[in-house]
């Protein structure tokens, strides 16, 4: 398994902006792996927020927040990001990175059972 650390969270006002990052920092690189975005809402499961696959070139976003966020990955500091944007109160959650090895495909994967491992979370509250 791959070791995990968001950082970036915090609290914004709405239409404000954040960035999170996902540091991996037990592998020498990230590139066999396809990274994603969960969150969960207190009270609610855990639900898919973005995906891209181990070499960039494909992404996916959940609809609620398709034009707002943007999810991208940087190989040479191993770290994945998550730039948020347009913020709303139903953003607030506790988002988490997850990633899989993916060593002969280069697909987006969107389903938690598609990961096996995951981040601890960091915090992010939108004010209205």
């Amino acid at each position: 398994q791959v070791q995990l650390v968001e950082s970036g969270g915090g609290l914004v006002q709405a239409g404000g902006s954040l960035r999170l990052s996902c540091a991996a920092t037990s592998v020498l690189t990230i590139n066999i792996y396809a990274m994603a975005w969960f969150r969960q809402a207190p009270g609610k499961e855990r639900e898919f927020v973005a995906a891209i696959s181990r070499s960039g070139s494909s992404t996916d976003y959940a609809d609620s927040i398709k034009g707002r966020f943007t999810v991208s990955r940087d190989s040479t500091k191993n770290t994945l990001y998550l730039q948020m944007n347009s913020l709303k109160p139903e953003d607030t959650a506790v988002y988490y990175c997850a990633t899989v090895a993916t060593l002969y495909v280069d697909n987006t994967y969107t389903r938690l059972a598609d990961f096996d491992s995951w981040g601890q979370g960091t915090q992010v509250t939108v004010s209205s």
